[in-house]
């Protein structure tokens, strides 16, 4: 799928202060939820996972592909009965989250909902469950509501390491 705004969520989420705003912006909407597991697709809802988790006290999990197929490895698994909350960086089809929340259902474990950074869908993509978007792209929109609008600028060096959030 293709839009015609392109968000780099490694490029904002190697900066600690912005993984922290974004993630936040996602813990908020389920810190009332009773969250024990949150779960991501590898590899881009890894660090969005593990920090969403770090704010809501909860175990932090990841799915990998083998073979095509996610699944839980490395001695991941789902308890019967944990309510999960299921994140990914990016959301474009869809079917990674599909996927996860296949793997959660399957496992006999509660979806308590879905957060991601980006919905490159157009808010299209529906996950029949509780969904929080921080960014909405797809069309000539603009960042969802609530949200501060987030810019990556160069600063100083020709290299751009240095970076700034602007809102």
């Amino acid at each position: 799928m293709h839009s015609p705004q392109y968000f780099q969520c490694a490029r904002v989420l190697q900066f600690p202060k912005h993984l922290h705003l974004l993630c936040g912006e996602i813990a908020r909407h389920f810190e009332y939820n009773e969250v024990e597991v949150v779960l991501s697709p590898a590899i881009g809802g890894i660090v969005v996972g593990t920090e969403v988790g770090r704010m809501l006290g909860a175990r932090t999990i990841f799915a990998e592909r083998k073979d095509g197929k996610m699944e839980l490895r490395r001695g991941f698994e789902i308890i019967p009965g944990e309510r999960v909350l299921v994140v990914e960086d990016v959301v474009t089809t869809g079917g990674s989250t599909k996927e996860v929340i296949d793997l959660v259902t399957n496992a006999k474990g509660s979806v308590v909902g879905t957060g991601c950074i980006v919905d490159r869908s157009n808010g299209k993509v529906q996950f029949n469950t509780k969904t929080v978007r921080c960014f909405v792209i797809g069309s000539s929109d603009s960042p969802a509501a609530g949200m501060p609008y987030v810019q990556i600028r160069k600063h100083g060096s020709e290299t751009g390491k240095q970076r700034e959030l602007l809102k």
